[in-house]
């Protein structure tokens, strides 16, 4: 049997004592004051784990989780056994890709930067506080129709064969989980039947003639124990709940905003200033609201990315050159939403390789730069300006297209002296970072073994 590991959840006791001694000790300067008042017109209170078991209904299961934290490595998901959710949701960078563009299927085993193998069309997102998000992936294809992925009444609206067919789940990210196994280029692969129904059955087929997956499936499932059948329903439970408890939301903002106001450095609190004022940047990665304090408004928008694209891959291009990427109209057939991709969440935005939907920027400071003056950015840009991977340096989309489409959020460039761009880097990078969420915590989660048997993944940490 896997290894079982405890799972953390929440600020620790210690955390919160500090907290409560920092309120004596701190006395507000006039930029905490600032600070502080900034956070509170922005609706900002740095508690939004803390409502987790509150919207779920319930506390979290740990050893449900557990299952899903094993399901998550393991290869039996994938029908060709080449691929987990690990492979590209990795904890060597906070649950999100090693890659510009994501390596699914047909890969070599390794997890990071020597991975290789046929590539998908975008990067993969990170799953770290995935639970708050009232949409999911870059081009917003799975959607919470009441705007609260808690709240499945009026359904959960996902691309066909789905449809609205899986609104019964109760929560957003549970009936997401239904998907990654059937995609052939992430997990399926293309020898075998792509109906999803038929996937889905062969997975849980697999399971249920697993002795060791049973037994762990009947400590959170009665009628597993008494005999039944592990379902999908189960294994999207197991899943999502893993995913629940990678809610990592403890940063040196949320830390300020609870009162401890030593928890960031003067320079992150400068830059947190920018980045609710002058910079802008809280325009599109919103705090208030239905935004659940995740830094994205999880609207589609178009700024300006260049568009990569890999020798090899796994998957058909948009366009009549097949080298474009057309984002949410490829959702809703809308030409009026060509180029336009997901505001992503940018807690623990440092621990990321690769920056937008196909991984063009390699380094924050460039990625920052890039809001800063869409257009100067893009025209200069080149794919050895950022060190991107050999197989993605050829020939680029079109660029000019996607230019005229530009949001007009950033059609403006937006100036900055070099202490205000350094720090509204610092505070990107360090001052939203929940330390949980860096490679030295998140490897204890690797499981030694695996129920299956299957070979291991091999994780560059």
């Amino acid at each position: 049997m896997a290894n079982k590991k405890l799972i953390g959840f929440g600020a620790t006791g210690a955390a919160a004592a500090a907290t409560a001694i920092a309120l004596f000790v701190s006395s507000p300067t006039p930029l905490d004051t600032q600070l502080t008042n900034t956070l509170a017109a922005n609706s900002f209170t740095g508690r939004i784990e803390g409502t987790l078991a509150q919207r779920l209904g319930r506390p979290l299961q740990p050893q449900l989780a557990d299952l899903g934290r094993n399901l998550w490595f393991d290869k039996i998901l994938a029908l060709d056994n080449d691929n987990a959710c690990a492979g590209c949701h990795s904890p060597t960078n906070a649950f999100g890709d090693t890659q510009s563009i994501a390596i699914g299927v047909d890969n070599n085993n390794l997890v990071g930067p020597g991975r290789i193998g046929p590539r998908n069309m975008r990067k993969t997102p990170q799953v770290i506080n995935v639970g708050f998000y009232p949409n999911l992936m870059l081009n917003s294809r799975f959607i919470a129709l009441s705007g609260n992925p808690f709240n499945n009444v009026p359904g959960w609206s996902f691309p066909a064969p789905e449809g609205a067919s899986l609104s019964y789940l109760p929560q957003l990210i549970v009936a997401q989980a239904f998907t990654p196994p059937t995609e052939q280029s992430e997990m399926a692969g293309f020898s075998v039947d792509p109906d999803h129904t038929v996937i889905r059955a062969e997975v849980v087929a697999r399971l249920n003639a697993n002795l060791t997956y049973r037994q762990m499936f009947s400590v959170s499932f009665p009628t597993v124990a008494a005999g039944g059948p592990i379902d999908y329903n189960m294994l999207a439970k197991a899943i999502a709940e893993f995913q629940f408890s990678l809610t990592f939301t403890n940063s040196p903002l949320d830390r300020f905003a609870r009162g401890e106001l030593s928890a960031m450095t003067e320079k992150q609190k400068r830059g947190a200033l920018l980045f609710f004022g002058a910079a802008k940047c809280v325009l599109c990665h919103a705090v208030s609201g239905g935004s659940n304090e995740m830094f994205s408004d999880f609207q589609d928008h178009v700024i300006g990315v260049p568009q990569l694209v890999p020798s090899i891959t796994n998957v058909q291009f948009d366009g009549p050159g097949a080298n474009e990427d057309f984002g949410l109209e490829d959702l809703t057939g809308n030409p009026a939403d060509r180029y336009k991709f997901r505001t992503p969440p940018i807690r623990n935005a440092g621990m990321q390789p690769a920056f937008f939907h196909d991984g063009a920027f390699t380094r924050l400071e460039a990625a920052i730069r890039h809001h800063l003056n869409a257009v100067a950015s893009a025209t200069a840009y080149t794919p050895a300006s950022q060190h991107i991977a050999v197989d993605l340096s050829g020939p680029m989309g079109p660029l000019a297209p996607i230019l005229a489409r530009l949001d007009p959020l950033l059609a403006t460039p937006i100036s900055l002296t070099t202490a205000q761009f350094d720090q509204l880097v610092d505070f990107v990078r360090e001052g939203i970072l929940d330390p949980r969420a860096r490679p030295g915590n998140l490897i204890k989660l690797v499981p030694d073994s695996l129920p299956s048997g299957s070979t291991p993944l091999l994780f560059q940490f």
